[in-house]
């Protein structure tokens, strides 16, 4: 999400006098030196609404006040008594979060209505750590995981392609033609560029490509182009006799850097 914050209250000031005097959201984005799309979703999320048109609008003190309120976690169960006791009295009854929003969402009226993240927000609350609710939860875990994050991920190479179970012949380092890879990636923020290191095992000859980006077909490319006019390893078979997508195997113990 870069580093996208919140509007404070001199800059929601600014936003009321500008769309008051007619800017338009996009106007408004660039006098403020904010993203359009940060004052659109200012203007959605912090309007105000009221049964008498006239005072119906977007008002600074107001939108701070309802930002303010949101970033508490679980405020709107936490404030509201009869809200809180029925969530706790699910999640004591083995209900999920996400049953207990989808529950209230279909029967009950819009100041009862709250989402999943909301009842997840309140369970890792100080409130709710102090009643233990996280224990409550289908998978009693004690602390979330972050938000959107990647799921740990473990080491998927088959056993059989692994350096421990490469051939004897080319651990022993006897014959030429069999090279060991390196990919080193470098930081997004240096583009998508990265290098390819080859080195033969027995003569230690090195070979540095660059490669465009990271995608494997590139990498795997760029290595062909560079070892197609090597020599083959001792017994493997000849070029005219395999298809030109597969002309060489190699032995190579590629990781990222």
């Amino acid at each position: 999400m870069g580093n996208y914050q919140h509007l404070d209250l001199e800059e929601r000031r600014k936003l009321y006098r500008l769309i008051t005097s007619g800017r338009s959201p996009r106007q408004a984005a660039i006098e403020l030196g904010r993203h359009a799309s940060t004052i659109y979703r200012e203007l959605k999320r912090n309007q105000h609404f009221d049964n008498e048109p006239m005072f119906r609008g977007y008002f600074p003190v107001t939108a701070q006040d309802k930002a303010a309120a949101r970033r508490t976690k679980g405020s709107k169960i936490s404030k509201n008594a009869e809200l809180a006791s029925y969530v706790i009295e699910r999640l004591i009854e083995a209900w999920s979060p996400e049953q207990i929003a989808g529950y209230l969402r279909h029967r009950h009226e819009d100041s009862l209505q709250i989402s999943h993240e909301t009842i997840y927000q309140f369970v890792y609350s100080p409130m709710g750590r102090n009643m233990e609710l996280a224990r409550l939860l289908p998978t009693g875990r004690k602390k979330r995981r972050r938000r959107y994050a990647r799921r740990p991920r473990g080491v998927n190479i088959p056993l059989a392609n692994t350096i421990a179970a490469r051939p004897a012949e080319v651990a022993s380092r006897l014959d030429f033609g069999h090279w060991e890879g390196d990919l080193i990636a470098f930081k997004l923020q240096h583009g998508t560029a990265n290098l390819t290191s080859l080195i033969e095992r027995r003569s230690r000859f090195t070979v540095l490509t660059s490669n465009p980006s990271r995608h494997s077909a590139g990498v795997i490319g760029g290595i062909e182009r560079r070892l197609h006019h090597l020599p083959l390893p001792s017994g493997a078979p000849s070029r005219s006799t395999e298809a030109p997508s597969s002309r060489r195997t190699l032995d190579c113990e590629i990781r990222l850097e």
